[in-house]
């Protein structure tokens, strides 16, 4: 048995070159992966961007059966099979958008054995159709994502997640369980491994810092005015203006396009098919932001948003945390905006009260979960009026002790400023006739080394995307192609050694990634001694063109 594994422990690197074009792991992935392949149970508590999907897609593709993977959101399981299917992962999902010629077209294939890895939408599991196939199926793996959604002390609490468990009990045979969330106090994750009943469960926490953010907020009588400027900061970058009604997100898209900006909108009034459409125009860059509620976001997996600006102040930290966190999902540096006005506390408090969703629960219950969300409500609030660090607070919310300067923050870079102000003054009493503070800016993204290349790379991807029907970052991810455009790879091998490039996605589209690199090497006369100059990738010193 010992032996067995350790073949898949080498093998896991295998898979993750082969398919995704990596060739290590991201803080947490490995031990993750490693304790489901040898059996056991995991519950990762992993912050947006941190790469969760890998540790139930890696394990997927090495066990024998098929993996499920639970998930409430129709967006990522949509993005997450055409990314699957690009990298040449025979993957499907099953959720409310198929009509019903496709959802049992979908699991005819499942019957026959086409997928290794299923999405499942929470209400799916108990129906006739579902436990047909599931009951008579080889599954090795099920990963409830957004698992918090099953306890209702979480800030997102879904009655449909407590069927996950009758589901199981129902199966042949029990397979490994994993669960996964950006968010998780430990009232939450201890309510997780009781509910889902978790066998000794491997529990991996890599953090809830995102170092490539940066936090701001904005007290602002005139929001309008507020977001024009945050606007200004990032003409040319892509973003998500959230909104707390669906009134405000039709009257700031309704600004935006008056002004000539590429936007689109999202919230539950609209139909299913302009939501879809729009964030298909999104997600391929068609537009530049989006306006929406908190309907929009949940597992959108576009890894290019530099900004996500809170138009209002949330309900509650975790809906901060997770809907700011979308932000950087890359790890290139991006900013995170909040305008407050103190009406958006009489508002958020005004949705809690006359939240009724949960009609499952008992008054007695229903009052615990809004007490808890007025205490939510309340913290939220002491964020938007703290003169500390913003991430200190953030991450001491969440249980996890935190620097008291961050360096990197609205308040951390006032400091700063108030501090470089007054040494100088110490210095030179007339100082401050002459100088006014500096005003914080957020950290602007790095330029490509070689931004025509960049550009023209861009536009490369782009097309193909449009031609391929799916997001512009399925096909290589902005920081894949940055490094194409700094390194300027020469052929296969080279190519192969960026990072994001897979030997599937080699096949469809290396020839024309390499020819484009070519013909800018040409124009712009870049000779190999200074291609090798600046190459962190140890290319061979023979190389040839392929």
């Amino acid at each position: 048995m010992r032996e067995k594994y350790d073949e898949k422990y080498d093998e896991k690197y295998d898979v993750l070159k082969k398919y995704f074009g990596y060739d290590s792991f991201r803080n947490g992935q490995e031990s993750v992966i490693d304790a489901v392949l040898s059996g056991r149970d995991v519950f990762g508590i992993m912050p947006t961007g941190a790469g969760k999907s890998m540790c139930y897609q890696i394990p997927a593709l090495m066990l024998s059966g098929i993996t499920l993977v639970i998930s409430p959101l129709i967006s990522l399981m949509k993005d997450q099979v055409a990314a699957l299917n690009q990298a040449g992962v025979y993957a499907a999902y099953l959720n409310s958008s198929l009509t019903q010629g496709q959802y049992f077209k979908a699991l005819d294939f499942a019957k026959g054995g086409k997928y290794k890895i299923i999405y499942v939408a929470p209400e799916r599991l108990l129906t006739e159709s579902f436990l047909s196939f599931a009951l008579n199926a080889d599954i090795s793996f099920i990963s409830v994502d957004e698992v918090h959604c099953v306890s209702q002390w979480g800030q997102d609490f879904r009655p449909s997640y407590l069927k996950i468990v009758d589901f199981v009990q129902q199966l042949k045979k029990r397979p490994v369980i994993g669960a996964f969330t950006a968010t998780a106090t430990a009232e939450v994750r201890n309510d997780v491994v009781k509910i889902l009943q978790l066998k000794d469960p491997k529990i991996v926490t890599t953090g809830f810092d995102r170092t490539n953010l940066s936090f701001f907020v904005k007290h602002a009588k005139d929001r309008k005015t507020a977001l024009f400027q945050i606007l200004r900061e990032h003409y040319d970058e892509s973003g998500i203006i959230y909104c707390i009604t669906r009134k405000l997100v039709e009257e700031v898209y309704g600004m935006l396009t008056e002004r000539g900006i590429e936007a689109a909108k999202y919230h539950a009034g609209m139909t299913d098919e302009e939501r879809v459409r729009n964030q298909d125009t999104f997600t391929s860059d068609r537009a530049r932001i989006m306006v929406a509620t908190n309907a929009f976001g949940m597992g959108i997996d576009k890894p290019d948003v530099r900004f996500v600006i809170h138009y209002n102040m949330p309900k509650n930290m975790e809906s901060y945390y997770q809907e700011a966190g979308r932000a950087g999902r890359d790890g290139e540096k991006s900013a995170c905006y909040l305008i407050y006005n103190p009406q958006d506390v009489h508002t958020n408090r005004y949705f809690i009260e006359n939240n009724r969703e949960n009609d499952e629960l008992s008054e007695a219950q229903l009052e615990q979960v809004l007490e808890k969300d007025r205490e939510r409500l309340k913290q939220m609030t002491f964020y938007c009026h703290t003169r500390y660090c913003y991430r200190k607070y953030m991450l001491n919310y969440f249980g996890e002790k935190a620097e008291g300067f961050c360096g990197n923050c609205g308040n951390c870079l006032k400091k700063l400023a108030a501090d470089e102000y007054q040494e100088q003054l110490d210095r030179y009493p007339s100082y401050h006739a002459k100088v006014k503070l500096r005003k914080p800016q957020p950290v602007k993204r790095r330029s490509s080394e070689n931004p025509g290349l960049y550009d023209s790379l861009r536009l490369l991807r782009n097309s193909i995307a449009k031609q391929s029907g799916v997001p512009a970052y399925v096909i290589f991810t902005d920081k894949t192609i940055k490094e194409m455009s700094m390194y300027l790879p020469q052929n296969r091998e080279q190519l192969m050694q960026i990072s994001g490039v897979g030997e599937a996605k080699y096949e469809k589209y290396g020839s024309e990634f390499l020819a484009e690199i070519r013909r800018y090497r040409s124009e712009e006369q870049i000779g190999e001694i200074a291609v090798k100059a600046h190459a962190k990738i140890q290319f061979p010193v023979n190389d040839s063109e392929k």
